[in-house]
Parts: C-alpha cells; sequence; structure tokens
C-alpha cells in the first residue's frame, strides 16, 4: 500500500471519529471528540504533505483539551500566537492561509464562546477547511468537513429553533459550567 493510500486511510479514520461531534450538546464531550479528531486529521495532512494543516490541526488538538479545563484569554492568545508562527511558516499556497484562520477563529470560539456561538464560529471555520481539503485533494478531510457544516448547520438550526421555543438546548452545558 502507497504513501498516499494510507494518508488517505487516516483521513477516512478521522471521517469516522469526527462525524458525530457536533450533535452532542455538553461542550466538554464536544471539545474532547474533536480533539481526538483534530490529532487523526493532523496525521493525515502531515501524510499528504500538507505541513501548514497538519500543523494547525495538531495545534487543534492541544488547543481543544486545555479550553476544556481553561479559558484563560492568555493560554488562548498563546494557542493564536502559536498557530500563526508555525502555521504561516509552513504556507506555501494562499489557500493553505484557510485552515490557520479557521484555526484562530476556532481557538478564540474555544475560550471565550460557548452553545450556539461556538457552534456557529466552527461552522465558518469549517468552511474554510472544507476548502483547502477540496484543493488538497484528501478525500477523507473533504468528507468529513463537509459532513461538519451540513450536520453543524442543521444542529445551528435546530437548537436556535428551541432557543426560540424557550428550550435552552445547552442547559445541561450552563448546570456545568456553573459549578466548576
Amino acid at each position: 500500500m502507497s504513501l498516499y493510500w494510507i494518508a488517505q486511510a487516516v483521513g477516512v479514520l478521522a471521517f469516522i471519529v469526527g462525524i458525530t461531534m457536533f450533535i452532542k450538546r455538553d461542550d466538554r464531550k464536544f471539545k474532547l471528540q474533536l480533539a481526538l479528531y483534530s490529532f487523526i486529521i493532523g496525521c493525515h495532512f502531515f501524510l499528504m504533505g500538507a505541513n501548514a494543516a497538519g500543523m494547525s490541526a495538531v495545534l487543534n488538538a492541544f488547543r481543544t483539551v486545555i479550553s476544556t479545563r481553561t479559558r484563560s484569554i492568555v493560554v488562548m492568545f498563546v494557542f493564536i500566537i502559536l498557530t500563526l508562527a508555525l502555521g504561516l511558516s509552513e504556507v506555501k499556497h494562499a489557500v493553505e492561509l484557510l485552515p490557520i484562520t479557521g484555526t484562530v477563529l476556532s481557538t478564540w470560539a474555544l475560550f471565550r464562546t460557548s452553545g450556539l456561538t461556538t457552534r456557529c464560529v466552527m461552522w465558518c471555520s469549517t468552511a474554510g477547511w472544507v476548502t483547502h481539503n477540496i484543493w488538497l485533494g484528501s478525500i477523507g478531510g473533504s468528507l468529513i468537513e463537509g459532513s461538519f457544516l451540513i450536520v453543524n448547520g442543521i444542529n445551528i438550526v435546530r437548537f436556535r429553533r428551541m432557543q426560540l421555543r424557550g428550550i435552552d438546548p445547552f442547559a445541561a452545558e450552563h448546570k456545568a459550567v456553573s459549578t466548576r
């Protein structure tokens, strides 16, 4: 089996891990599954030779785990600076700026927002990753990020409709945050 197909297989594994992530209402479980997905897809990108995306994805994994423990603005800025420094140093094509921009946006969201706002920012970040993955020719990456756009988009609409009916879809999350 060639390295190309091994890389694609790792991308498909990431797809399997990530496909159910956005249906989770509990932010902690959502973030932990996002971290696992990010690490696997980062490995996929490195295997595909997309080092800027690989760097962004692996930083995403560490950032996401840490964001379950702290919402410190200092920690957030450390990850944004690392993303820019490490990611920008690997950029060879303009389209490779999309995952870096998406990582910066999602870093801000994971440290400074919650609930529906987090999911909306993540949806915008995902749009950049989809574009990058299609350009790269990443089968698993394109499938998963395209799925994220659809699944997260549907859940954003669903959660918003619940809010308009007076139901807090993130009640368990708000309760957990208040007890920390």
